[in-house]
């Protein structure tokens, strides 16, 4: 099994959910979160004076599925979250040792 994180724009997260959706993905968490990359936040005019936002607001999206899924889902989130600009967000792939469903007890891919 393995868990996909992926920070993509926010405005691109219902075009992704979507797209999975289509593949059947069975859950996915949501989070925004703030963070940088290489463009080091943007600089805005308020109220007629500079102000430099450090941290970029993403949404991060969190997915487990079996090992199978992987690069589907990849190629999915990579395709329909591509802008082509800078801060389209990066995806992160990380195993997956065990999955317990509290309520249930099950175990392993059947958790998902």
């Amino acid at each position: 099994m393995k868990k996909i994180e992926a920070f993509i724009q926010p405005f691109k997260l219902n075009d992704v959910k979507e797209a999975l959706n289509k593949l059947n993905v069975k859950g996915i968490t949501v989070s925004e979160v703030r963070g940088f990359g290489h463009q080091k936040g943007y600089t805005e005019i308020y109220r007629g004076a500079k102000y430099i936002a450090q941290f970029i607001t993403k949404v991060k999206l969190e997915i487990v599925l079996s090992d199978d899924m992987t690069k589907e889902v990849v190629r999915t989130i990579i395709e329909t979250a591509r802008t082509g600009e800078i801060g389209d967000g990066k995806i992160f792939i990380m195993p997956v040792d065990e999955i317990i469903r509290i309520r249930t007890g099950e175990r392993g891919e059947v958790a998902i």
